[in-house]
């Protein structure tokens, strides 16, 4: 792939043994062809979505496009290292089943609404009542300094959905730090082999379809384009806040809700704009990869997730593949897998980890199979300078509901 008539750089970041769909690739080109873009990226997880691929970057100039960031604005994963988890084996999942089952006691929803939406995960500071690790949690959170947040698409409903996993292909996973390379990262985050970890993977919950409904047929120009990003701005830090929550929910299974047993904390948003002058990248289901910070990228349940290094090239708009990329639709999987498994074969996967999963269909629809492998997306990355593999993540108890 190469220039445009109009001007734009299509660049497909891929390699030999990455499978790659024709109609991802045709979409890419045809966004890479609307009015302002100047380069649009594929990147080794692109696959096809509705109306635009999934596993993207797009720079355009003057304007922005809601319709690229869809109806989960602010999606991203949140990873947690503990030094030591106090729940192994039979234990860990009866605790997941636990803490992801019961309701979350944290106050008054509809205040707990109002800061994650105005001020994010740091905003819960401010807020009276709320255990001390989860304090502790929240204070790891930067600073925000961005674009003040517009005023929610939805009504204050009380914030019930603050803290649930979602659908799709959404989950909270605890894991264990597998093999760590001598990348300076490992040092600075404080990295072990052995460490347990909490992955979390969500967004913004119904805000985010709200959103989309609001502005997805529109394209913003002009004054739009500052109206919209604050209302964005608003959904990330929501879905940040989602995130934080649901992080701690996987520390009380492990039993390392405590200061004093985190190691490291980061976390990267997948559906997003960052703006720049008049330069607005568009991330969609792509993962941020500037030089010298870390990233994630997000293996299906029966396969490892990897914490990575940006490699900060401009080649690929400074991001990464954000997971593995699907491979079949939820109504493929969920018509060729169910002949080849049988349901209660499916509680395990490969790697010997638990899935948790409230709705059966999901056993199919998000079945590693369903998704490209994740080693051929790890080395294209690594192979094109993207980012280079500072930890692998291996699940023990993946949670979906």
């Amino acid at each position: 792939m190469g220039n445009l008539a109009r001007g734009s750089v299509v660049e497909l970041i891929s390699g030999p043994q990455v499978w790659m769909e024709s109609e991802a690739t045709r979409q890419l080109e045809q966004v890479a062809a609307w009015t302002g873009c100047e380069r649009a990226v594929g990147l080794p997880d692109l696959h096809p979505g509705r109306g635009s691929p999934v596993g993207a970057a797009f720079q355009f100039r003057a304007v922005v496009h809601p319709s690229l960031i869809g109806s989960d604005a602010g999606c991203g994963a949140h990873l947690t290292v503990v030094r030591k988890a106090s729940a192994h084996g039979a234990n860990l999942v009866r605790r997941a089943d636990q803490h992801y089952g019961e309701a979350l006691a944290i106050g008054d929803r509809r205040r707990l609404f109002e800061v994650a939406w105005e001020e994010g995960p740091r905003g819960l500071l401010e807020l009276p009542g709320l255990p001390e690790g989860l304090m502790a949690l929240a204070a790891l959170a930067p600073m925000d300094r961005g674009l003040k947040s517009g005023p929610p698409p939805l009504a204050l409903t009380g914030g019930d959905s603050l803290g649930t996993i979602g659908g799709g292909n959404h989950f909270a996973e605890l894991s264990q730090v597998g093999q760590v390379s001598p990348h300076p990262l490992t040092q600075q985050l404080g990295l072990e082999r052995g460490h347990s970890a909490v992955l979390v993977h969500s967004g913004s919950r119904g805000l985010g379809a709200a959103l989309h409904h609001e502005w997805g047929n529109k394209a913003c120009e002009g004054p739009s384009i500052e109206v919209y990003l604050a209302v964005l701005a608003g959904a990330v830090r929501w879905a940040r806040t989602n995130r934080l929550l649901l992080t701690y929910r996987g520390l009380l299974a492990l039993g390392a809700a405590r200061a004093d047993r985190i190691v490291s904390d980061l976390d990267v948003v997948h559906n997003g704009v960052e703006a720049e002058g008049e330069l607005y990248l568009h991330r969609k289901g792509a993962a941020p990869a500037e030089a010298g910070a870390p990233t994630l990228l997000l293996g299906s349940r029966g396969a490892p997730s990897y914490l990575l290094a940006g490699c900060g090239r401009t080649r690929s708009l400074c991001s990464s593949a954000h997971g593995a990329g699907r491979k079949m639709t939820r109504a493929e999987a969920r018509a060729k897998l169910k002949d080849k498994y049988l349901r209660k074969s499916l509680a395990r996967t490969r790697l010997g980890s638990e899935v948790l999963v409230d709705d059966p269909e999901l056993l199919y629809e998000e079945h590693p199979d369903a998704y490209k492998p994740i080693a051929p997306i790890v080395e294209s990355l690594v192979q094109s300078g993207v980012a280079e593999v500072v930890a692998e993540l291996l699940p023990k108890v993946t949670v979906k509901r």
